[in-house]
């Protein structure tokens, strides 16, 4: 992987962890998560008049990753019903990035060589060390949060593979991440009315300013994301997107003054290792 896109992606994980601390802004996950959507859709529409219309092409695949978008928010919001961020969290974003690399060899045609597939795996160790014992250390994993959490990597690898595609079909990666924000943004707003009904939207109001600041990191870092995809093998930017979980600590620890116990500090070391082989095999 060429040395500029390995460092926008590790940005880019840093930007994903930022808009992620925003989740104890003080509504629930789900409508967190929607109204970040719908903030970086927003964002996204100030920069359409400057950006080329997709190709026909792409427009499926912008269809594709939205609904799967859907299947993401409302699985992983199933998943903090049945165990803590500290279980869910790493568990959805550390299985996802083995699914990615299988299916990326089979549907994309990708290739990695053998130092990068042990980079890989073990980055994606350290993150699902992290799920072991749970945010409080006692917790185990049963099988209503695992099921959750497998249903939500499956999502994320879903719209991973289709953002790919069609960022790659395009030709165009920032044209296809603005109005794939645009779109999503319009699907969760309908979604939200449907499951939620149409007076929620008045519950984001005193909201919106932690929403922008949100929308804009994800719009930012999913974008930088899938311009990397179009220069690199997709498992490689996935499993290195994943080191989110490593920075989500990390400001967890030092401005949230939360606890960092030993397994925590053992599963950073072993997520650096794997960033370090990545970068150097």
């Amino acid at each position: 992987m060429d040395s500029s896109v390995f460092f926008l992606v590790i940005t880019a994980a840093a930007l994903h962890a930022g808009w992620n601390a925003l989740l104890k802004i003080g509504l629930d996950r789900f409508l967190t998560a929607s109204l970040i959507q719908i903030a970086a859709g927003l964002v996204a529409l100030l920069a359409l008049p400057f950006v080329a219309f997709p190709r026909p092409e792409a427009w499926s695949w912008i269809v594709l990753s939205a609904l799967f978008h859907i299947g993401y928010n409302i699985y992983l919001a199933r998943a903090y019903q049945h165990g803590d961020l500290g279980q869910a969290y790493p568990l959805a974003r550390g299985s996802s990035p083995l699914m990615v690399a299988a299916l990326s060899v089979l549907l994309l045609g990708d290739r990695l060589a053998p130092g990068e597939l042990v980079g890989l795996l073990v980055l994606v160790g350290g993150i699902l060390l992290m799920a072991v014992r749970g945010g409080r250390g006692k917790e185990p994993i049963h099988a209503s949060l695992l099921g959750s959490a497998l249903m939500t990597a499956l999502f994320i690898a879903g719209y991973t593979l289709s953002d790919a595609t069609g960022a790659r079909r395009n030709g165009d990666a920032l044209s296809y991440s603005m109005w794939l924000f645009a779109v999503n943004a319009l699907v969760m707003v309908v979604v939200v009315a449907i499951i939620r009904g149409p007076r929620t939207f008045l519950q984001l109001g005193p909201y919106w300013r932690g929403g922008l600041a949100g929308g804009a990191m994800s719009l930012a870092a999913y974008s930088i994301a899938i311009w990397a995809m179009t220069r690199a093998p997709v498992a490689l930017v996935s499993a290195l997107r994943e080191t989110s979980v490593l920075f989500a600590l990390l400001i967890g620890a030092l401005l949230l003054k939360e606890p960092l116990p030993p397994i925590r500090l053992l599963a950073c070391g072993v997520i650096a290792a794997g960033v370090a082989l990545l970068r150097l095999l």
